[in-house]
């Protein structure tokens, strides 16, 4: 017998497994992470891009981006030293200002922020919430060639730099996560980000349009769609990060916003992306604890790689705490749907982003058995037409001991092809 510790929110749930019956897919490697004088070395060295030194001057003011708090980038590391270069290049420390990309999330609570920045940025650095409905935050900036609104924060037109900060792993519809996401979704307009999302979604057919899905940028409409909008704003600097299973940054490419993070999202790519031999009628997954299932909507996103190593009709064991909910208290409405079809019907007469999210849950629930380990409600799960399990071995027990599986410790870090 084999052990594997799987995340559960801010815990593990131990599993002994018969190395015969169970294949680990996508166990991430603890890989050292990198010092000051590393990063710094790759600040010194920017792709495509002059360094910080020498595009912010002193007395011009600093906007910095960060993701909120679903994301893992190491952001508290980076944005100390980057503070710390642009005050010793004559930037004063009331010209610097940190906003945290939140799209349509919720606000970031006074921990989180102490979590992502720590706690010597958090005090000395003013922050800023974005919030997409108040029209007194956002600027219009013109629109698409598809007619789509470029609205944005203003704070980014206010400020003389922009530095965005992201991690890159895979985002199952935008291809990629970090980069221009910062900007688009993260500091865009509700309305922006209901457009930009939208074109994931094709009406036609009823499903997720071609070209749209995990490790794709060329040809993915949506990723196009939030490149145009940053256009109309370009970041003065760009650093993304790669992360370990500890939240440490284990590599970073930074400078311009577009190539370094096109260098990123190819290196990543390479590291995570595995072949599997074909599918398995059992799926274990785990989103890898907190912050991946620290809500339902942003859990969901490991059933869409768990989806492809799945037979149809096959059982995925969902492991996914939500310890703050689903994410949205209206998330439920949809669900009223009879099924995924009339779900899409109803997503193409009135779109919302969260509308999509159910409509993909759903269409997984109605191809697997998906059982769920959470903290969420019976109501809520069965509602989702997911089967909560008590623990592992309760979910195991509903399953046939022959069948072979496959275990996904870090379900969104890896994309899995056969």
């Amino acid at each position: 017998m084999s052990e594997i510790n799987l995340g559960y929110g801010k815990s593990k749930i131990n599993f002994n497994f018969d190395e015969n019956r169970f294949q680990i897919l996508g166990n991430a490697e603890e890989h050292f992470a990198l010092t000051d004088v590393e990063i710094g070395a790759k600040l010194d060295n920017p792709i495509d891009s002059q360094t910080i030194e020498e595009i912010v001057q002193p007395n011009e003011t600093v906007l910095i981006v960060v993701p909120d708090a679903t994301r893992q980038t190491a952001s508290g590391q980076i944005v100390n030293l980057i503070v710390r270069r642009l005050i010793a290049g004559g930037t004063m420390p009331f010209d610097i200002r940190i906003i945290f990309a939140t799209g349509i999330h919720r606000r970031v609570t006074f921990a989180e922020k102490q979590s992502i920045l720590t706690g010597f940025i958090a005090q000395r650095v003013k922050t800023l919430d974005h919030n997409p409905r108040d029209l007194a935050q956002i600027v219009r900036l013109g629109e698409t060639a598809n007619k789509i609104p470029i609205e944005l924060n203003r704070a980014l037109t206010e400020h003389d730099r922009v530095i965005i900060v992201g991690g890159v792993t895979f985002h199952y519809f935008a291809g990629f996560t970090g980069g221009r996401k910062l900007i688009c979704p993260g500091l865009a307009s509700s309305r922006t980000i209901s457009e930009t999302h939208r074109l994931a979604f094709d009406c036609r057919t009823k499903a997720r349009r071609k070209g749209v899905e995990a490790g794709v940028l060329d040809g993915n409409a949506v990723h196009e769609a939030f490149m145009e909008v940053v256009e109309r704003m370009k970041p003065s600097f760009a650093v993304n990060t790669i992360v370990n299973n500890s939240g440490d940054a284990v590599d970073l490419f930074c400078g311009d916003w577009e190539t370094s993070h096109r260098k990123a999202c190819e290196f990543y790519a390479s590291k995570h992306t595995v072949e599997i031999p074909g599918k398995r009628d059992l799926v274990i997954v785990s989103c890898g604890g907190l912050p991946f299932d620290l809500n339902l909507i942003q859990a969901h996103k490991v059933l869409d790689m768990a989806s492809r190593v799945c037979a149809d009709g096959g059982t995925i064991i969902f492991l996914a705490e939500c310890a703050d909910g689903l994410g949205r208290k209206d998330f439920l409405e949809w669900f009223g749907a009879k099924d995924s079809n009339e779900l899409a019907q109803k997503l193409c007469e009135t779109y919302q982003v969260n509308g999509q999210t159910a409509w993909s849950l759903l269409r997984k629930a109605e191809k697997f058995n998906i059982q769920i380990i959470t903290s969420l409600e019976e109501n809520e799960t069965r509602l989702m037409r997911l089967h909560k399990a008590r623990d592992l071995e309760d979910a195991l027990s509903k399953t046939d001991s022959e069948i072979r599986g496959y275990i996904l410790p870090f379900g969104a870090k890896f994309l899995f092809k056969s």
